[in-house]
């Protein structure tokens, strides 16, 4: 598909290729300590990290989710921004000043401090494997779209080579530089791809031949017996996945998903530490969700129009003025890619693809330096070198050793996403979501089990942590076909499992009384 590009196109990707080249240049300072590498030296401005969260929350999920969620379904996923904010009421009074009295480099340093370095040693590892599998799923959907550019299909041997282009490109680009290149790297891609997203949205508008009133009276009534594709709030007490966004859903499992993600997840609050204090992180937190509203909502704007534009061809035969009318008969997953690729005017096709770039490496810079912190942090220095002085350049280094190896394993886990999700058939926002799950019950029950009681030990950390990754487990379609009759099987949103795996795994740490004396500082 690559050769529908015209020269306007190439002009446009050298530039692009230019900017990527200054800026990298102009980030990548090299860093001199972990506290430089890993957290900016706690003093980023509050903005960038407003946009960096933006970015690491949605990325390349939001680019291709989006239009996916509002082609086949409605509005109703912009109301899980109610639960983003309750839960960010959450952190910012019960964890981020925790975080800065404690002056962590790693969230899970406050489970050391609580239940000795035993608990934070086992919470990082359930991170990292958690956040593989998160990181691992969005990269899979940029290299879905890589692929689209490149080859024309998502067949396996594109993907896979969608996949490790990305991941080369991406390492390159953060490796020297640390968390402070990631930050301001972020801000740059996400700049780049909303703005490419309102020029789709702006062409889609001039290519369907109907107001805007109009437009909103056809996706109110699509026809076919639909329900409005408007839907905003959906009140309807479905617990499958189909409802995995009523509001039902939203103030139970949504919340829990935005506390872990805010709040549990390094990827995304290691951000929030390079800010000076937990009050300049909370802003950032705040700004980032109301920023992230308008955002979400060109996104899902384009799938709604791109169902006007394929599925009602009797308005769209209006504006052909003879010429074919348009038609897509691929994976709806594709639905975007095969739009800009096959509709979108020369030049503007470029500055789409670019943007879907900047989503892709946004989605993989995201991962890399979080998860390296951990293994560095947690697991090298607090486990392999505990007691031992190490020098922080030797430190640095480890750090980059990580993220090569980070690297590695989230390609990896991108191309087992790809078959996971053609298994599933879930949408491409759910199955991103969804896959938190497994690292976020077990997580999410020892720390309010820290939090808010004086019980619970090292030995039932793991326990919780075992047993959180289980419960929603047992709850997946392909694993209840091995030990529940098919009468027994049941469909079960993703945020549901997230509730159940959480009480299990909260009822698992407070089972046992605490051995370890609390430090007065929380």
């Amino acid at each position: 598909m690559i050769d529908q590009y015209s020269g306007l196109d190439v002009a446009v990707f050298a530039l692009y290729l230019g900017i990527l080249l200054i800026t990298g240049y102009l980030f990548n300072r090299r860093a001199k300590n972990t506290n430089d590498y890993f957290l900016g030296g706690n003093n980023m401005p509050i903005w960038t990290v407003s946009i960096s969260v933006l970015a690491t929350s949605q990325s390349a999920a939001t680019f291709l989710g989006g239009p996916d969620q509002g082609y086949r379904g409605d509005l109703t996923y912009l109301t899980t921004n109610i639960a983003g904010l309750i839960a960010a009421v959450f952190v910012a009074k019960f964890l981020l000043p925790r975080f800065y009295a404690l002056k962590a480099f790693t969230v899970y340093e406050l489970l050391g401090s609580r239940f000795g370095d035993n608990a934070k040693y086992q919470a990082g590892m359930v991170y990292l494997f958690g956040r593989l599998f998160a990181s691992g799923a969005r990269l899979f959907m940029a290299a879905i779209a890589v692929s689209m550019i490149l080859f024309g299909d998502v067949a396996p041997s594109s993907v896979a080579i969608a996949i490790s282009i990305i991941t080369v490109v991406g390492f390159a680009y953060t490796v020297y530089g640390g968390i402070r290149t990631v930050i301001y790297s972020d801000v740059v891609q996400c700049l780049v791809y909303v703005s490419a997203a309102v020029l789709v949205l702006w062409h889609l508008m001039q290519s369907i031949p109907l107001s805007t009133g109009e437009m909103i009276d056809v996706l109110q009534a699509p026809g076919g017996g639909e329900a409005s594709k408007l839907t905003f709030i959906d009140f309807t007490l479905d617990f499958s996945s189909a409802g995995v966004f009523n509001i039902w859903s939203i103030l139970t499992g949504f919340v829990l998903l935005n506390i872990a993600a805010f709040g549990l997840d390094q990827d995304v609050t290691q951000r929030m530490l390079t800010c000076k204090d937990s009050k300049s992180a909370t802003k950032a937190l705040v700004s980032s969700i109301l920023i992230g509203i308008p955002v979400v909502l060109v996104f899902i704007c384009i799938g709604l129009l791109l169902f006007i534009y394929y599925q009602r061809p009797d308005i769209m035969a209006q504006a052909t003025n003879g010429a074919p009318i348009p038609e897509f008969e691929g994976q709806t997953v594709t639905i975007f890619m095969y739009y800009v690729l096959t509709s979108l005017p020369n030049g503007i096709k470029a500055v789409v693809t670019i943007g879907i770039v900047a989503a892709a490496l946004s989605t993989l810079n995201s991962g890399l330096n979080s998860m390296s912190s951990v293994a560095v942090q947690d697991i090298y220095r607090g486990w392999f070198k505990k007691g031992v002085a190490v020098r922080e350049e030797k430190l640095v280094a480890v750090g980059r050793w990580c993220m090569g190896i980070v690297a590695i394993s989230l390609g990896s886990v991108a191309l087992l996403c790809y078959y996971w999700q053609q298994y599933t058939d879930t949408p491409l926002l759910a199955f991103a979501l969804g896959v938190m799950v497994f690292s976020y019950s077990g997580l999410l029950g020892i720390y309010f089990t820290a939090l808010f009681s004086k019980r619970g030990s090292p030995g039932s950390i793991i326990t919780a942590l075992l047993v959180g990754f289980t419960v929603p487990m047992l709850m997946q379609p392909y694993v209840q076909s091995l030990y529940l009759p098919e009468a027994w099987q049941f469909d079960l949103a993703f945020t549901w499992q997230l509730v159940f795996g959480t009480a299990a795994s909260t009822l698992i740490c407070l089972s046992r009384k605490s051995h370890h004396e609390q430090p007065q500082s929380i």
